[in-house]
């Protein structure tokens, strides 16, 4: 009678531990470097994240966010993803090129024409390869939030042409293209971690930096530049990433909500994006930033060629940019 009441018991244990409603709770930390601001890019992409997770594992996964470099700068974070110490985040596209070359493709100065055009490529084959090629890195690409296009602030003088940036010293991020970028055009390139960027500009260190227009507003870089020029020279592509080693501990059902989540995630996310640019130019502008638009990107386009034939020996598949290139003409 006692061996029947044991066995019983056990068997009953087994049951509530493997019932779905007593589960214990996934936790998912997820990391980026800027504001919480309510048009922040960055922001706004986690705060949707995290309400797609949370309905659609009906509270079995919970979704922490930690902006503002909590975690960590971005090369830091996504290195954590890499070791399974940090979860997942919303990082630059530029510093997951850090971790694998061929996302150089996307940051390209002015490779893409358009928002539309740029979701067209990195939501079709371009991006899928992207994503198997950094998955073999311990990283899993969800797919692109929507950065808008990075443009050109500095306390210097306002650019218009090529040789206004000569001599300027902008922040630019730790990735070759960039730095090539600012270099083609003669500007002084000054690699630097998002974190110290504001305090550089603020004291004189750096003239300026290139930047999205949301992640300017919502950063207040206001506050520390004069000139706004809408070179739209990249798309700034942001990664929604999720760390392998943690994917793969949740089980298949959950995996399922996670890949969905992202999808509906970026999909609100971009919708949002497009919905605050227009303000968010305007909200620049009566903040007292000197706003101009450039109008004719040809001798732009032609001064950086030499970053393609430099990009293209670093991609690891050259076959990458040929299908961007025909993609977008």
């Amino acid at each position: 009678m006692q061996i029947w009441k044991l066995a019983a018991g056990l068997a009953l244990g087994a049951a509530l531990v493997q019932s779905p409603a007593l589960a214990q709770k996934s936790v998912i930390k997820f990391g980026w470097t800027s504001s919480t601001g309510e048009t922040d890019p960055y922001a706004v992409g986690a705060r949707e994240f995290k309400k797609a997770v949370e309905a659609g594992s009906k509270g079995r996964i919970e979704v922490q966010l930690f902006p503002n470099r909590q975690l960590g700068d971005e090369k830091p974070m996504i290195e954590g993803m890499r070791l399974g110490t940090v979860d997942a985040g919303a990082i630059t596209n530029a510093v997951i090129a850090q971790i694998e070359p061929a996302f150089q493709l996307n940051d390209l100065p002015f490779l893409f024409e358009s928002e539309p055009q740029a979701q067209k490529v990195l939501d079709g084959s371009v991006g899928k390869k992207l994503a198997g090629k950094l998955e073999k890195k311990g990283v899993l690409l969800l797919g692109f939030f929507e950065g808008g296009f990075r443009s050109m602030i500095n306390n210097v003088r306002p650019v218009e042409k090529p040789e206004d940036v000569q001599g300027v010293k902008y922040r630019v991020m730790q990735n070759p293209v960039y730095i090539g970028m600012f270099s083609s055009l003669g500007g002084n390139a000054v690699p630097m971690a998002w974190g110290e960027t504001f305090t550089a500009v603020q004291q004189g260190t750096i003239d300026g930096l290139e930047i999205p227009l949301a992640v300017i507003d919502q950063n207040k870089y206001f506050e520390v530049t004069k000139y706004l020029s809408l070179t739209n020279h990249t798309y700034s592509a942001i990664g929604l990433v999720v760390s392998k080693r943690t994917f793969d501990r949740l089980p298949a059902d959950l995996k399922k909500v996670v890949m969905d989540s992202g999808a509906a995630a970026i999909r609100a996310q971009r919708m949002a994006s497009a919905k605050a640019s227009k303000e968010v130019l305007a909200s620049l502008e009566a903040k007292g930033m000197k706003i101009n638009h450039v109008k004719d990107v040809k001798p732009f386009r032609a001064a950086v060629q030499k970053v393609y034939a430099d990009v293209r020996g670093t991609l690891g598949d050259e076959s990458l940019m040929a299908e961007a290139l025909a993609a977008v003409k």
